[in-house]
């Protein structure tokens, strides 16, 4: 079994050079593209399962034994996260193919470049998910950035140049202080090997353990859009073409999430900053969504939801116990496929309304009922509403913060409830103006609150009513379905998240799985 580990990269990898030599062919690219995905999504699935039967699947790359070699492993937790991340992989995948065939591969998606692009996006989130060292996971961060700057830059227009260029310049100092972190922590302990380095910290002094905490969570929380570290996201994400902003909100901050998940519960599973880290998630609900309710453009109250709906994973994690760290993981896998289904309807809506601004838009759900279902469905399951999987997540973390009852665990809860509340509110206004007035009400609507929302910033242009393809709709409806699928299977899916936990927090922690297996 643990030859399928580097599968999961090497496929879309192998993949990616597969396209360029096709490069010509639009149809063999989309043909290699999508068999790629689907074959890691099946690799995911069988890892998935053989992992909840036997804890963890390890790989010792070229043979070489750590901390010397390379090390891939696959628990609970890295297996979710690879599961999760195909399935939106390749919905993402299938909706930009529709897109392309819809608009002739002559604007926002040039084939010939997306689909590397893309495969290799892929391999960096699949590599990172696997790293069982500090330095892979950094190859597999540098990857994501390589791959995304060229995504969130396609078309060559002005306002994505000037997003990548922030997006670029953001990310390359959380690079650069991962990479000294890195460098510290090895000096500091003679290894890069994650397993390894839990084992040594606790010789160092306290006050080189808090540095080097401290640069780590730093470098994970600009990656993770954690306040005050987010100020780039609303700005860079919103340019980019619909699919590309779809996969890059739902994936690309969840890999930061998912490193400081193993930074605070393998290699520094004290309760030293657990405090402050409540703090930070506190301010990232609130400023997030308060940025959310001033937007009247669909893709930056999104992205403005995105950092806010950050601070509730950030909460489970700050609690420090089993607890909060499975609300964590079960709310990631949420948050994953609904935020990313969301922006594939954003997508829908300005094909079909020529704008994602409320401000323009009326009468969508007479002339498009099916993309207003496709909208609303995943709108009220971000927002919490029972019994959507986001009303389980954060129920579980308000159950979580309650159990460990501290004071600030309880201003979180009241926190998490409001925060619940404005999202509910922010997406009930895109439904009421851009789905529920009708047409002729658009020129004569106004209000104080309409006219305060902040608009797209100068540049971001609007190309009009698109055709839309049927591609496109199936995509988003079957990802509408995996979000209702996260509600119908909450039970096993809550279990297995549970499960995960048990490997950070319980008996047999991620450390001796990690030892036991090499042994062997």
């Amino acid at each position: 079994m643990s030859l399928v580990v580097p599968l999961v990269v090497l496929v879309p990898l192998i993949a990616a050079a597969g396209t360029l030599i096709v490069g010509r062919s639009e149809r063999l690219q989309r043909i290699v593209s999508v068999l790629a995905l689907s074959i890691v999504l099946a690799l995911s699935a069988v890892l998935l399962f053989a992992v909840d039967a036997d804890t963890a699947v390890v790989m010792e790359v070229g043979g070489w034994d750590a901390p010397f070699g390379i090390l891939l492993v696959v628990d609970r937790l890295s297996a979710l996260m690879l599961l999760i991340s195909s399935i939106v992989l390749l919905g993402v995948l299938l909706f930009s193919i529709g897109q392309g065939l819809a608009d002739g591969d002559t604007t926002d998606t040039p084939i010939s470049i997306y689909h590397p692009t893309y495969l290799v996006l892929a391999a960096g989130v699949f590599n990172a998910f696997v790293a069982g060292d500090l330095f892979n996971l950094y190859v597999g961060f540098e990857i994501l950035l390589v791959s995304s700057y060229v995504l969130i830059t396609l078309g060559g227009t002005e306002p994505r140049i000037r997003a990548g260029s922030t997006y670029i310049v953001v990310s390359l100092i959380s690079s650069l202080l991962f990479l000294a972190a890195i460098a510290m922590i090895y000096g500091a302990t003679g290894t890069v090997n994650i397993a390894h380095i839990a084992a040594r910290l606790a010789d160092l002094p306290i006050e080189v353990q808090t540095i080097l905490h401290l640069m780590l969570l730093i470098a994970f929380g600009i990656k993770a859009a954690v306040f005050p570290l987010s100020f780039w996201l609303p700005d860079s994400y919103p340019t980019a073409p619909a699919p590309v902003t779809a996969v890059f909100a739902g994936l690309l901050t969840k890999v930061g999430v998912y490193a400081i998940i193993r930074t605070e519960t393998v290699l520094f599973p004290t309760e030293e900053l657990n405090e402050p880290i409540l703090v930070v998630a506190l301010l990232t609900l609130l400023v997030g969504i308060l940025g959310a309710v001033a937007q009247a453009d669909i893709k930056r109250l999104l992205s403005f939801t995105l950092v806010s709906h950050i601070g509730y994973m950030i909460l489970g994690i700050g609690l420090g116990t089993q607890a909060g760290v499975t609300a964590a993981i079960f709310y990631i896998a949420h948050h994953i496929v609904v935020q990313t289904t969301l922006f594939l309807a954003s997508g829908l809506i300005e094909r079909e309304g020529g704008s994602t601004s409320i401000n323009r838009l009326a009468g969508l759900l007479r002339s498009s009922p099916v993309v207003a279902v496709l909208f609303f469905l995943p709108a009220l399951n971000l927002a919490g509403i029972p019994p959507f999987s986001g009303f389980i997540g954060k129920l579980g973390l308000f159950r979580a913060s309650a159990e460990q009852g501290s004071w600030l665990a309880y201003v979180l809860i009241g926190a998490g409830a409001l925060v619940s509340l404005l999202t509910l509110y922010a997406l009930a206004r895109v439904w009421n103006l851009a789905f529920w007035r009708r047409t002729e009400e658009v020129e004569t609507y106004s209000s104080p609150i309409a006219d305060s929302l902040a608009e797209n910033p100068a540049g971001y242009s609007e190309e009009g009513r698109r055709h839309t393809s049927g591609l496109m709709v199936a995509a988003t409806a079957g990802m509408v379905a995996v979000s209702v699928g996260l509600t119908v299977f909450a039970g096993p899916l809550y279990a297995m998240s549970e499960r995960a936990g048990f490997n950070l927090y319980g008996g047999r922690t991620y450390v001796d799985i990690i030892d036991e297996e090499v042994a062997q």
